[in-house]
């Protein structure tokens, strides 16, 4: 058996207390300070043995001992009848690199012996002498987790509790399944984007049912080792199975679970097995249920997700406005505030419960800096592009650049408000305008949205007659969006897409972008003045300008 943590700390922390003993014995200034009379006295009656000298001492050597004087107090004409020694200060590294090389030949025979099971100390348990050998001595060192998380913390996940209501109802009361011939399913399987809160509803579930609660990353398992990572599955669903009813959850599964092909990796593989087998080797009455999560299904072997393994999905998306507005009041009940918390869950399409937490943590700490007593929307207009895009730091810009700027950022801000595009307030420095947001799109908002990434172009084009390389990444994503409605979305002229019809599609939609700015020049106008004065223009004031026209 290996050693435990504790055994292996006091064990190298005794070895490092004997070998500082040692070198202190043995480095340690023994020598007796003696005044410069009595070293007068003793060169001159001869016994002296051997002078060396070091930067701060001379050390003089005698039948009786070392005796020492400081170096400024004696002169080189009193030794000239005796051979000076310099101290060699490599001795001292010597005997460093000696118990250094010490300490590396004991570590490698620990563990070897330890490799070998030759070594092990046993440890008292609480209820046995001796904790006991093989996977039950690891298991013991598997720990459950009492879950604080409940699903009043957790807003807008309505449908998933509903879900999940029966997995908890069936851990409270297996003899009410049981006796009408159901079983739950063995596994449930978390699938949704990153930060929509897998883990916490995962958590929620473990405390409605007030079960101990194995949490594990996929990652864990996946070790150097061969047979480590099918070890370490099987000393969790053995520890769980001693705490039943209980709940594993597996976080990142894709990690250990991805599908076996020609790529050899004995040890995922063997991993992957082991935790097939602790699944299929489930009894009815095991009371043990296995919680996965992760974001690529698509990856996951098929024999993870047949029947009897994980045959419940749960998919997690990306919450709707009103689910928005409960996490959002989730947040903000600590927080004091003065705002409408719908007007903060339009603004923030795309935000997934993870964003929408460090959106009300960062306004929070805005408004504590600039020493306001509240929180208001101005704050999470603010922090919004921090949080969604990173801070990015604002590029130095001249008078033409800035002009160049202000065009770009005015012709993008115009088209967007106009066919009504998800945004609330635009920062000069704003790289991005709205968010993307992988969800089905008609034809006509994909159409929307290439035009306002082509607005920016379009715009400085009217105005210089050309355009500056920073409608890289618009211009990129306009060219992505019309290549996914050619070659996936079938939007094309018909579903198999001619030759050259990219750069038909995306000429029209730019013409059609021109079109519009040309004849709302006026408003442009109106919108870059706005932004010389204050570098910052909202949605609803672009639409003042615009219904003051139609």
């Amino acid at each position: 058996m290996p050693l435990s943590k504790t055994n292996r700390i006091a064990l190298f922390s005794s070895a490092f207390i004997i070998i500082a003993l040692i070198l202190f014995a043995l480095l340690r200034d023994t020598a007796d300070a003696v005044t410069l009379k009595k070293a007068t006295e003793m060169l001159q009656n001869r016994e002296v043995k051997k002078v060396v000298v070091s930067k701060e001492y001379v050390y003089l050597k005698t039948d009786n001992g070392y005796y020492k004087i400081a170096s400024s107090q004696v002169t080189p004409k009193m030794f000239i009848d005796y051979k000076v020694e310099v101290q060699n200060s490599s001795q001292i590294l010597i005997y460093i690199l000696f118990f250094i090389l010490f300490i590396s030949i004991l570590s490698l025979l620990i563990r070897f012996l330890q490799n070998k099971e030759i070594l092990h100390f046993p440890a008292k348990s609480e209820k046995n002498s001796v904790i006991p050998s093989g996977a039950d001595a690891q298991s013991s060192v598997i720990e459950a987790s009492k879950s604080d998380v409940s699903f009043d913390d957790i807003g807008g996940i309505s449908d998933v509790k509903i879900e999940l209501e029966e997995v908890i109802d069936f851990m409270k009361n297996p003899k009410r399944y049981k006796s009408f011939g159901a079983r739950m399913p063995r596994g449930v399987l978390l699938v949704g984007p990153p930060g929509v809160g897998k883990t916490m509803i995962a958590k929620a579930v473990a405390h409605a049912a007030g079960v101990p609660f194995y949490y594990q990353s996929g990652a864990s398992f996946v070790q150097i080792y061969v047979g480590m990572g099918a070890k370490r599955v099987h000393e969790l669903f053995a520890a769980a199975k001693k705490n039943a009813p209980s709940i594993i959850f597996i976080d990142e599964i894709d990690a250990v679970g991805k599908k076996r092909g020609g790529e050899r990796s004995d040890e995922r593989e063997g991993t992957l097995n082991q935790l097939l087998t602790e699944m299929d080797g489930f009894e009815n009455s095991s009371g043990v249920i296995v919680i996965a999560a992760t974001n690529k299904i698509d990856v996951l072997d098929s024999a993870l997700l047949r029947a009897g393994r994980f045959d419940r999905r749960v998919f997690v998306e990306l919450p709707t406005k009103r689910e928005r507005e409960s996490i959002l009041m989730k947040y903000l009940e600590k927080v004091p505030h003065d705002l409408d918390v719908k007007v903060v869950a339009n603004m923030s399409v795309g935000f997934n419960g993870a964003a929408l937490a460090a959106l009300v943590n960062e306004a929070a700490l805005l408004a504590l800096r600039q020493k306001d007593f509240h929180v208001t929307i101005e704050h999470f207009h603010q922090v919004k592009d921090k949080v969604m895009f990173g801070k990015k730091k604002l590029q130095m810009l001249n008078d033409k650049q800035k002009e160049y700027r202000i065009t770009y950022q005015a012709g993008k801000a115009l088209v967007a408000t106009y066919y009504d595009l998800p945004f609330e307030k635009l920062m000069l420095s704003n790289e991005r305008l709205t968010p993307t947001v992988d969800e089905p799109f008609r034809k006509s908002e994909l159409e929307s949205r290439v035009k306002m990434l082509l607005a920016g172009s379009v715009a400085c084009d009217i105005r210089y007659n050309e355009h500056s390389s920073s409608n890289r990444n618009d211009l990129y994503e306009a060219k992505e969006i019309v290549e996914k409605m050619c070659n996936e979305y079938g939007m094309a002229s018909s579903l198999l897409p001619k030759e050259g019809e990219k750069e038909i599609i995306l000429k029209r939609l730019y013409e059609e972008s021109a079109n519009l700015l040309t004849s709302l020049q006026g408003v442009a106008q109106e919108i870059e003045k706005v932004l010389y004065e204050r570098e910052s223009i909202s949605k609803s004031e672009i639409k003042k300008f615009l219904n003051a026209v139609f």
